[in-house]
């Protein structure tokens, strides 16, 4: 047996304890996790600080840099994501459902833990944290594989959450790290049918299309962010512009971040000359279609057909202009990954026909695609952002991460 496939087992065995344990355990194992990462975070400081180094010695990307990168302030911001799932309702045993069939039988459905969750993640040492909160809280196990530029970061996260679930009196194995970052054991994770229940890739689409190309065990997609910000004829122009700075530059790295500006045509010049001081805050390179190449000049470059599908985790902006609403919403269901899609627009009908019509998990009209997070929608701390349609979709909180069972009282009828 090998080294994962004992962890996978540990993890198994440790998911039977996990989901009959009670919501007190459960908040009492959180509370310590957030106790110790808050009188502890110098060492998970320190061991961020050996990964940054190492980063920057690779050449790795400044936006990138940000992801990987703890600090204070964002470490204080994990714990009170940990103490915000500790306050949330326990789905686990709730039912929402009961009849009585016309037998006499009582027939109610009823959530339960997935089981053994396995997340791989790329550089974002706060996943460790937030998935492993979250799948404490319904009950399941998780096994996290982060890369390897985080993983002095992940294995001291992980060891201190290991020493709180054993304070709690939980099995450590209910939170448990891959150790080896190669592309083999993520292979192997990626087969450990009769182990994990449900595989969950947290990256950039090409982690994850290969994750649900390869696997064997059920996978939900996540985190493919083709997010696309419309300005639309009737838009209050300043309001755009200061929504599509938001979306594309608050935080460039992340899923929900706008990778694709729309204008339409007719109002294209005034909206850019209004949107080019705040993106020239941080020189976003725009990648634009002949229109919008004219106005801006040499503040632009021409887009590749390629653009139009890219997902840049970066300072980088498609620009393209549409004749119509119609075209916008044509081509955002063509090019977009399910994510997030915005409108500006002050007409009502318009705003309404977007909702309605865009294919994607989160449609807003009037605000940054950026608040699609599972701490913006009040789950708390989430997992990630499904783009798919099956079981879940959006960000994933404790719900999501639940299935069901029938369970059904009798009097001795037989059929």
């Amino acid at each position: 047996m090998t080294a994962l496939q004992q962890q996978g087992a540990a993890a198994k065995t440790a998911s039977y304890i996990l989901a009959a344990a009670g919501t007190e355990k459960k908040n009492a194992a959180l509370d310590a996790i957030a106790t110790i990462l808050t009188q502890r975070r110098d060492e998970w400081l320190s061991a961020n600080a050996a990964d940054i180094a190492a980063a920057k010695e690779a050449g790795m990307r400044p936006a990138m840099l940000d992801r990987l990168t703890l600090t204070e302030e964002r470490i204080a911001g994990i714990v009170e994501a940990v103490r915000q799932v500790i306050a949330l309702p326990d789905p686990i045993g709730k039912v929402d459902k009961m009849e009585t069939r016309p037998n006499g039988l009582i027939i109610g459905r009823r959530r339960v833990p997935l089981g053994v969750v396995a997340i791989i993640f790329e550089a974002r040492p706060n996943v460790t944290v937030d998935a492993a909160a979250l799948c404490l809280k319904s009950g399941n196990v998780c096994i996290l594989r982060g890369g390897k530029e985080a993983i002095r970061s992940n294995r001291k996260a992980a060891e201190l959450m290991r020493e709180a679930l054993a304070s709690a009196g939980l099995p450590e194995d209910c939170v448990s790290l891959v150790q080896d970052t190669s592309h083999e054991t993520a292979n192997e994770l990626m087969h450990l049918d009769g182990c994990v229940d449900v595989l969950i890739p947290r990256g950039g689409a090409g982690l994850i299309r290969a994750v649900a190309r390869e696997a064997s065990v059920p996978v939900i997609r996540t985190g493919e962010g083709i997010c696309h910000v419309y300005i639309d004829s009737e838009a209050d122009l300043d309001m755009g512009a200061e929504i599509l700075y938001n979306a594309k530059c608050s935080r460039p790295s992340v899923c929900n971040a706008a990778e694709c500006l729309l204008v339409q045509r007719d109002i294209a010049e005034a909206f850019l000359k209004k949107a080019l001081p705040l993106l020239d805050r941080h020189r976003v390179e725009l990648r634009c279609d002949e229109t919008a190449l004219a106005i801006l000049g040499d503040r632009g470059t021409a887009a590749a057909e390629s653009d139009w599908d890219a997902e840049y985790d970066d300072y980088i902006l498609a620009v393209r202009t549409v004749a119509d609403m119609e075209e916008a919403i044509g081509f955002i269901n063509a090019h977009g990954t399910g994510h997030s899609e915005a409108i500006v627009t002050t007409n009502y009908f318009k705003a309404q026909r977007f909702l309605n019509e865009v294919d994607a998990a989160a449609v807003y009209v009037n605000a940054s695609t950026r608040f699609t997070d599972g701490g913006e929608f009040g789950l708390g701390a989430e997992i990630g952002i499904s783009t798919q349609k099956m079981h879940a979709r959006g960000p994933m909180g404790l719900e999501e991460l639940t299935s069901c069972k029938y369970v059904v009282y009798g009097e001795g009828q037989v059929r």
